[in-house]
């Protein structure tokens, strides 16, 4: 059954203006909750993200967008399970826009972390036939 909601274009234009206000990203070991401000990691750096192009997504059902760049936090804080991160407007304080799911291995103390470009999508469902 055919989905209801964005246009392809308008939903690509918000996704591409809501990423760019929220270019940090932050990792946390559990769900960020409802103001991203639950479960931050023990590495509480935000490294800044530099996004791509919109396109549309394979499934022909979402537009999506990668960052291009590849953030690394060096030298991690605490030994620890990243599994979800969220995007914020200020490398301190700020806005928080958006948060997912982060898939990666265990981390060590003092040992650096990097989510290569284009591993990380956000993704806008939109209308479709």
């Amino acid at each position: 059954m055919p989905a209801t909601g964005w246009s392809q274009a308008r939903a690509a234009a918000f996704l591409a203006s809501e990423a760019a206000a929220h270019r940090w990203v932050q990792l946390h070991t559990g769900h960020p909750g409802a103001a991203g401000t639950a479960n931050i990691a023990v590495e509480t750096d935000r490294i800044q993200v530099t996004w791509g192009s919109v396109t549309l997504a394979g499934d022909g059902q979402s537009v999506e967008l990668a960052w291009t760049n590849d953030p690394e936090w060096l030298s991690v804080a605490g030994s620890e399970d990243y599994q979800y991160i969220s995007g914020w407007s200020l490398v301190t304080g700020g806005v928080f826009g958006w948060s997912g799911a982060l898939t990666a291995d265990a981390v060590v103390i003092g040992n650096d972390f990097r989510i290569p470009a284009g591993a990380y999508k956000l993704r806008q469902p939109i209308a479709y036939t």
